[in-house]
């Protein structure tokens, strides 16, 4: 009886590195990791020589200094003797702030004209492609000039809120839209009410995981369970509750108009810097956006929604359902760029004046500080980080949605 076994093998030989197709590929990339080595040693050490030859050091010593200058807009406590850190850090909370709002108004707006893109109203169908070709087509910067010339020169001056008897009554009594910005009540937190907020979160995040289980239900048996209503009562109801039986623990600081002649005051004012930048980001990304999801439920085979009609489905659901699920493999890959071109692009932030990361930290700390080289490599670390953060997420939703096959 005849033992079949595997021959003997090759003994590894240097010339294998090149010749053999099994170790040629790491041969070629431990080569290229080299060379990359091989320029950032280069890099770092010819700017070493030339900081030595001009008598300078690297050092992050200058951040403890004190900034002696105001910030316009901040989340957290700073004065102009605070420190050139604590000013970078209100930078970055700036940031992320207008980033952030940025980069979920975009995605209503880019959704919603996606959708109607497609409607079989013709009005509607041209005037979105009219809002795509239009926004898509003009630099963010020209927008961003457009909407802060519009705040600052067509919006009133706050002297028509002033006064015991004011040109103007405040908007819903707390509410005022001025050049200045737009004066909104803010919310005062008691001790207890940071609970409220707490059991609010939680109940956000209860609403999501009703929905989550309605569409397994719905997959999984066909039976159609409510939504609408039980996250409506999921999200309002227990904060409700909270609120009312810890003894109304938020309350709301209006603007007051005869506190002061020459402003109101009280609130929380969004400046129209921030509301500039805001809005120009989301409606030039939004024109993206709603290509994509075009594209996105162009690529859903028409026979999806003509099945899901003969079920006796709604043209919404059929959407909500059917196609977008769908479409998702599509369109949240080139969306993670569109979220990493938000951040990015915030950095315009200083053609109006607000005060984000590359105001202060590559702006006015630079000039004060002369550090140059530190100031622009905490940018660019700062800009690595919320880009690989953005991305990192975005990749586990991608895999989280993407088609799942037997």
């Amino acid at each position: 009886m005849a033992i079949l076994s595997d021959p003997p093998r090759e003994s590894f030989r240097l010339s294998m590195l090149l010749n053999d197709t099994r170790y040629r590929g790491y041969t070629f990339q431990f080569i290229a990791v080299v060379c990359v080595v091989a320029l950032f040693a280069y890099l770092g050490s010819n700017l070493a020589s030339n900081l030595a030859a001009a008598g300078l050091t690297l050092s992050f010593d200058f951040l403890g200094d004190t900034s002696n200058y105001d910030i316009n807009q901040t989340l957290i406590d700073y004065t102009s003797q605070s420190t050139h850190w604590r000013a970078a850090l209100v930078g970055v909370l700036n940031t992320l702030l207008v980033s952030i709002l940025a980069c979920i108004t975009a995605t209503v707006i880019g959704v919603f004209a996606g959708v109607l893109r497609l409607s079989p109203n013709w009005l509607v169908r041209k005037l979105m492609s009219a809002y795509v070709e239009a926004f898509r087509n003009v630099p963010v910067l020209i927008w961003i000039l457009i909407i802060f010339t519009i705040m600052t020169a067509v919006l009133p001056s706050a002297r028509v809120y002033l006064g015991e008897e004011p040109e103007r009554n405040l908007l819903f009594g707390g509410i005022a839209f001025t050049n200045r910005g737009i004066f909104v009540p803010k919310p005062v937190f008691e001790p207890l009410g940071w609970l409220v907020l707490g059991i609010f979160i939680a109940s956000v995040v209860g609403a999501i995981l009703y929905r989550r289980h309605a569409t397994k239900t719905l997959y999984a048996t066909g039976k159609m369970l409510p939504t609408f209503w039980p996250t409506l009562g999921i999200l309002i109801v227990p904060a409700l509750l909270a609120f009312f039986i810890l003894g109304q623990p938020i309350t709301l600081d209006t603007p007051d108009p005869l506190a002061n002649r020459f402003n109101l005051q009280g609130g929380m004012t969004i400046l129209g810097s921030l509301i500039a930048l805001w809005f120009a980001l989301a409606i030039y990304t939004g024109a993206f956006i709603a290509e994509n999801v075009r594209a996105g439920i162009l690529s859903v085979s028409r026979g999806q929604t003509e099945a899901a009609a003969s079920l006796g489905l709604r043209p919404g659901r059929i959407m909500n359902l059917v196609i977008l699920p769908q479409a998702l493999r599509v369109i949240i890959p080139p969306l993670i760029s569109h979220y990493l071109n938000i951040t990015k692009n915030s950095s315009l932030a200083i053609a109006v004046g607000y005060m984000d990361i590359t105001a202060t930290l590559g702006g006015i700390t630079l000039n004060q500080t002369g550090r140059a080289i530190e100031a622009i490599l905490l940018l660019m670390a700062f800009y690595l980080a919320i880009s690989l953060s953005i991305s990192a997420l975005m990749n586990v939703y991608n895999n989280a949605v993407r088609l799942k096959e037997r």
